[in-house]
């Protein structure tokens, strides 16, 4: 080949390398100018809020850059406008090594041992309102221990501690209660709630350190107090989330709170689930000798309060919202969710219904599970059964159960 045609290829296949090279980098990186259009730089948007106007890019370099859009061109500040919000991506997480075993008939006593520390401490989030709270009265279930919950007790009948679950209880973000698992105490009040059923089927089927993380208060709706960061139109009278927290740093926020009278739709999401975000953060504290950890599952109690503030019509659709949030905001993508009805419920009761549709989702299948409550259900549930300590065992064991053959699968 003469040497001018070759020269000439050479360049011809070099420009078309040099143009897919521009093409790629195009697709992911912009060149972005200052507010006063003096500066320059180039990197690759990484996320964006478009209610806080938070920016976060990646130079070319690899470091992330966070600002404020206002120090941003007009042209830059339309352009992020055009995309929408933006989530930052969440790291993988690895799939755990943790064994679980299916649960059995009738559960033994706790060993008395420790947990493995050598595996990740399995957290388990627990949400909704005065049902989820406990107001279980310990007393009378001690008496029944023998006969019905015989794990809950010695031989000489006193009430057993399991060392391989930490039960840990914020209300309103202020800590109630961090200790061992036992029925004497779940809340930090002399009472409890579904946790001592749920620690006990999870500490005997895990292999591992396992801790109830529970953050909750009464009187809170799915379709407003609780409502998750991508409800959009779903809540109250249609309306949406209006915090503007992060999702790894979620906090109550006093700004959203002055834009809507003090309080605002989704704020009972943020302190509940920042308390149990700063709470891992500081694992050691809430789980002596623990140094990592996954969370492993989400369980929820909730409803009453939906028909009165909330948004019964939507929450299915509410439920599903809350579960790709709070995996999103714990980086669990892997975990699962149990929750149960209500127990003056029946089936056919327009919440009941909501609740097996979330569960019945295609989207969830193998995921979420719904624990039907009003067979083991004593008293009224907007009375807190009485304060009936069997019906909050009962619960929670049928909860813990459904979590265990949920994870086991």
């Amino acid at each position: 080949m003469p040497a001018t045609k070759q020269i000439m290829k050479t360049l011809s296949i070099a420009t078309v390398i040099a143009a897919l090279i521009l093409s790629l980098g195009a697709a992911h990186a912009r060149t972005w100018k200052n507010s006063d259009g003096s500066k320059t730089f180039v990197g690759e948007l990484k996320a964006y809020n478009a209610d806080t106007g938070k920016v976060t890019v990646t130079l070319d370099n690899g470091k992330e850059l966070t600002f404020t859009q206002d120090k941003l061109s007009e042209d830059d500040i339309a352009f992020l406008k055009e995309k929408g919000t933006i989530a930052p991506p969440a790291p993988a997480a690895a799939a755990s090594s943790v064994k679980v075993a299916a649960p059995p008939e009738v559960l033994p006593d706790p060993d008395g041992k420790e947990a493995d520390m050598t595996k990740p401490v399995q957290v388990f989030i627990m949400m909704g309102q005065s049902n989820m709270l406990g107001f279980g009265n310990p007393g009378p279930v001690k008496g029944v221990a023998a006969e019905k919950y015989p794990y809950l007790v010695d031989d000489a009948g006193n009430w057993n501690v399991r060392k391989d679950v930490r039960n840990v209880f914020f209300c309103m973000a202020q800590l109630k209660y961090n200790d061992w698992l036992t029925a004497e105490n779940g809340n930090g009040s002399k009472k409890f709630g579904p946790e001592i059923g749920i620690g006990n089927y999870l500490g005997h089927a895990m292999d591992a350190p396992v801790m109830l993380l529970k953050s909750c208060v009464g009187n809170r709706a799915l379709g407003w107090d609780l409502l998750p960061p991508s409800a959009v139109g779903t809540g109250a009278n249609g309306g949406s989330y209006q915090g503007d927290s992060e999702s790894s740093n979620r906090k109550v926020s006093e700004d959203a709170k002055a834009k809507n009278g003090g309080w605002y739709a989704g704020l009972q999401y943020d302190q509940d689930v920042g308390a149990a975000q700063t709470a891992l953060k500081d694992l050691a504290t809430y789980y002596p000798g623990g140094t990592k950890f996954e969370v492993a599952g989400f369980f929820w109690w909730q409803g009453e309060a939906d028909p009165a503030k909330g948004s019964v019509e939507n929450y299915d659709k509410n439920l599903g919202f809350l579960f790709n949030d709070l995996k999103k905001d714990f980086n669990a993508p892997n975990a699962k969710f149990v929750l149960a009805t209500l127990g003056e419920h029946d089936k056919d009761a327009p919440l009941a219904q909501k609740m097996f549709a979330f569960a019945e989702n295609p989207e969830f299948k193998d995921q979420a599970a719904v624990f039907f409550s009003k067979p083991v259900s004593k008293g009224s549930g907007n009375g807190h059964y009485g304060g009936d300590g069997e019906t909050y065992m009962n619960v929670g064991e049928g909860m813990g159960k459904a979590m265990v053959e949920l994870l086991a699968r």
